[in-house]
């Protein structure tokens, strides 16, 4: 499956990997879903067997489900995988116009963009909540969803 998204669109395929039950990882994906008017984002939670291969193969443990994950140029060389404020920072800029002014943040030392990426990753079920289950996108969306098909 993955491998025939990679060969339908022809192109670099971009992966955000999300907690599927944090009420913030949620709205992320919802606020890039909007925004991502070139369509290159495509997404899997943390909790799916999607993800669990993608990080197994990058060596990076699956729990605790910290931070959400980019996945750039799935399936190709030169595959790499960002975390904590690196993938923030990736995906406003990839969204273009303003938001690509968030590239500002790579002027702040890494240990204090992760230190508060962090913060608030700690608090985050508490500030925004966590649903029992994984959030389901709308029909029109799903087959971004590399989890769901």
């Amino acid at each position: 499956m993955p491998e025939t998204v990679h060969r339908r669109h022809n192109r670099r395929v971009t992966i955000l990997l999300y907690d599927g039950v944090c009420g913030l990882c949620s709205r992320m994906v919802q606020f890039v879903l909007r925004r991502d008017r070139r369509k290159i984002f495509r997404f899997a939670a943390l909790q799916s067997s999607f993800a669990r291969e993608v990080l197994e193969r990058h060596a990076i443990p699956v729990e605790p489900m910290e931070t959400f994950y980019v996945v750039e140029s799935y399936r190709q060389a030169g595959e790499r995988v960002l975390a904590k404020s690196d993938a923030t920072i990736f995906v406003f800029r990839k969204l273009g116009g303003l938001w690509r002014l968030a590239v500002i943040g790579y002027a702040v030392p890494p240990a204090l963009r992760d230190g508060l990426y962090d913060f608030v990753a700690r608090r985050r079920y508490r500030w925004f909540g966590q649903s029992e289950s994984c959030w389901l996108p709308a029909a029109g969306v799903r087959d971004r969803f590399l989890d769901l098909n």
